[in-house]
């Protein structure tokens, strides 16, 4: 069985040799092996992403539990309520445009 450790540096100039070199690296399986240690690479981030996103949707849920003014502040933006003598102004977009487009993104 071959090991190799290599750095990410390292790793880009083996596959580089490996694709120069007609036919080993289609019968080794290494492509394969470099697409599932990206595709593994890029779960990794995914997760990390979604975790912070979690962290921040707990914080959030805290809040409604506990503290008076986030569930005002929810009811406010979700439900569109206002207190008695206030005036809601609200700004809409044109259809299909969002509201967070620049206007490079929209179409």
């Amino acid at each position: 069985h071959l090991r190799l450790g290599l750095r990410s540096g390292s790793r880009l100039h083996l596959r580089s040799a490996l694709h120069s070199r007609s036919g080993l690296h289609s019968q080794s399986g290494l492509p394969r092996w470099f697409e599932l240690r990206d595709e593994l690479e890029a779960s990794g981030a995914k997760i990390e992403r979604l975790r912070a996103e979690v962290g921040q949707l707990e914080r959030k849920v805290e809040a409604l539990e506990q503290d008076p003014m986030a569930i005002e502040q929810a009811i406010r933006e979700v439900l569109e309520f206002a207190r008695p003598g206030e005036v809601v102004v609200r700004f809409e977009t044109p259809e299909g445009d969002s509201p967070l487009s620049t206007p490079h993104t929209a179409k």
